[in-house]
């Protein structure tokens, strides 16, 4: 079996693909980082580095992932299990040289590419699966789809997170909708309030709170358990385009099950990228 996982250089992604090393035949490592990936690859035995292949993959750029999807279709002719887990926070408004803001590129956009890019390859799969690593963030977002970008409205670090979480489980759902005939089964997870390097590019409230619950956060390897459980475990068919959190389906926000909601950032992100899809 194949997969391809993004941001697993560190944190629940590192911790989520030294997990499933033993699970899978080939491994895909998108990630910034070339040395730093290979240094995470060359720790493993020397069975396990045979299957991991690094490709060079920058969600701020989406020239970046649509080279990262065309170099997989050359290596493979199917993905079992994509997981979507790199992301983050930023503490400043940042615009990339595509001109999205950073937050949905590299949590959203570069994701919602990357993901119609390898979907000839996961229709291929008798399993294809695609897990999006979200947050309970998402029942705080507050969408403009007029204004994805903050152009008008003020950029907030916790405000932009919070909208691109709910994006993960808006898009999980739309990818059932679209391609769950076709035998695709897609999921969006909560890992927990995990204790990594994550949040310390945020600012004022978040990054106060982020503080204050340091002693109630969980390890990294506890925080990739929920995304550990979706890759190698079969789901139930009732489950499926279902929000999880401690390896269990829960109830997301009124807002994560909007047909409206998903709707509109489907079609609004085929928009944006309509240079690259």
């Amino acid at each position: 079996m194949n997969l391809a996982i993004t941001g697993a250089t560190s944190g629940i992604g590192e911790q989520a693909l030294k997990a499933l090393l033993k699970n899978f035949d080939q491994i895909f490592v998108l990630a910034r980082n070339e040395s730093k990936s290979n240094a995470l690859i060359s720790s493993f035995s020397e069975i396990d580095q045979k299957k991991c292949i690094f490709i060079e993959l920058n969600l701020a750029d989406m020239d970046s992932v649509a080279e990262a999807a065309n170099v997989i279709q050359t290596k493979t002719d199917h993905l079992d299990v994509l997981i979507n887990n790199a992301g983050g926070i930023f503490k400043e408004k940042e615009i990339t040289k595509d001109g999205f803001e950073m937050s949905i590129s590299a949590n959203h956009l570069g994701h919602f590419l990357l993901t119609n890019k390898l979907m000839p390859l996961l229709l291929r799969s008798k399993i294809a699966k695609v897990i999006n690593v979200s947050s309970e963030a998402h029942r705080m977002a507050k969408v403009d789809f007029n204004d994805l970008n903050y152009q008008k409205s003020t950029f907030s670090s916790f405000g932009s997170y919070a909208n691109v979480k709910l994006f993960n489980i808006l898009f999980s759902k739309s990818l059932v909708e679209k391609f769950g005939p076709q035998g695709l089964k897609s999921y969006a997870l909560h890992p927990g309030v995990v204790k990594t390097n994550f949040a310390k590019e945020s600012a004022g409230v978040f990054s106060f709170l982020w503080k204050l619950a340091g002693p109630f956060m969980i390890t990294a390897e506890q925080g990739a358990q929920t995304t550990i459980y979706l890759a190698k475990t079969a789901i139930d068919a009732k489950h499926n385009g279902a929000y999880f959190k401690k390896s269990k389906p829960t109830t997301p926000s009124k807002s994560a099950n909007s047909k409206n909601m998903r709707e509109k950032l489907w079609l609004k992100s085929e928009e944006l990228l309509k240079k690259w899809m």
